[in-house]
């Protein structure tokens, strides 16, 4: 029982990341903004968070500051994707190659290259009085720390918000038929930057867990493809936060076998056992893509005449 229960911990752990950057990619796709470049702005997240706890001396000024900088790049993306209307799948892909050099290039500089990982303040796990101690249950929700449960409560608010409120009636809207939106006096630039703005936030916050709840130290391109992950996530999840949280604790799944298959000292290559997350990704969305219907204007640019 105690193998079950904590690889179940683990699966939610591994998944929170993939969670968080999910939820925001919702929001910007129900509003026709396809983010590939969620992957550059976790990465910058997670860098910003390592610096943030360093030089502020608190985990939660890292996340913060984590959530800044992938706003800050997320209106970049924005503005070249809604105003200069761009190409976005090119400009997603442009905002990773960035993420990765300018996290590069600013860790070293702040770091150094080859010094030992710096002592920084992250999060650790924090007991839920009373339902921490329910079997099971208890270990594998209320033993973590505080961006998981974060996460975990932020899937019902962006499913209120969603479907259940105003405002996200225009971003699902605005998704299908911005020209409708438009002609109903709907705003949908604003529509979709403030969505956008969501995804970014929350990609920085994702990349900040990554760097100070699940290894407490910033290395190079440390993400590791959990951007793409997520992406992944809300197509399997058919767009919807209830669908992200089941398609990331299965991907999650993933990367804890493959943590566990390496500890346990198993014969097969670690080469082999990295690939189980990815190889687990690309099964799921050849199995359910061609099932899925997004959003109708999903990655087409908008042009008010």
């Amino acid at each position: 029982m105690d193998v079950i229960t904590n690889f179940l911990a683990a699966d939610i752990r591994t998944a929170t990341p993939i969670l968080l950057a999910a939820l925001g990619l919702v929001y910007g796709e129900r509003s026709g903004v396809v983010n590939i470049g969620a992957e550059g702005m976790m990465l910058t997240g997670a860098l910003a968070g390592v610096a943030g706890s360093y030089y502020l001396g608190s985990a939660w000024y890292g996340a913060l500051a984590g959530m800044l900088c992938g706003a800050l790049i997320s209106l970049i993306f924005a503005y070249l994707t809604i105003t200069v209307k761009a190409d976005q799948v090119v400009v997603g892909a442009a905002i990773n190659i960035l993420g990765l050099g300018i996290t590069t290039s600013f860790a070293r500089v702040m770091f150094g290259v080859n010094t030992a990982p710096p002592k920084i303040d992250s999060f650790t796990p924090v007991a839920v009085p009373v339902l921490s101690k329910i079997p099971v249950i208890g270990p594998v929700f209320f033993q973590q720390n505080a961006l998981v449960y974060i996460a975990l409560l932020l899937v019902p608010v962006a499913y209120f918000i969603l479907f259940k409120t105003d405002i996200g009636l225009k971003v699902r809207a605005v998704g299908e038929h911005p020209k409708a939106c438009d002609t109903v006096g709907i705003d949908v630039y604003k529509v979709r930057y403030g969505s956008v703005l969501v995804s970014g936030l929350l990609s920085g916050l994702a990349g900040s867990y990554v760097s100070l709840g699940l290894l407490s130290f910033f290395t190079e391109n440390m993400i590791a493809g959990r951007g793409f992950i997520a992406l992944a996530a809300v197509i399997f999840g058919k767009w919807n936060p209830l669908g992200a949280l089941g398609a990331a604790l299965l991907f999650g799944a993933g990367d804890a076998l493959q943590f566990r298959l390496q500890a346990s000292g198993t014969e097969i290559p670690f080469q082999f056992l990295l690939m189980v997350p990815y190889i687990l990704t690309i099964l799921a969305l050849a199995g359910f893509v061609g099932k899925s219907q997004g959003p109708a204007a999903s990655g087409v640019p908008y042009s008010k005449e």
